[in-house]
């Protein structure tokens, strides 16, 4: 088990584009990845441009609240 006071936690990111078209349009889905971050050295929300499946192209993806 691990404790919640560690340097390192588990995010997810979410595609901008899919988030603002919503389920209208031609995707009905949100790409989302996974990934780890340091907290102390990374204390802001991630925003990395990654390919996103849903829109056939490479997006900025947001770090989602948790």
């Amino acid at each position: 088990m691990t404790k919640s006071k560690d340097a390192r936690v588990t995010i997810a990111l979410a595609c901008t584009i899919c988030v603002s078209k919503g389920t209208v349009g031609k995707s009905t889905s949100i790409s989302r990845y996974t990934t780890r971050k340091n907290r102390r050295n990374t204390p802001t929300r991630l925003e990395p441009k990654k390919f996103c499946v849903c829109c056939h192209r490479h997006t900025y993806h947001k770090e989602l609240k948790k």
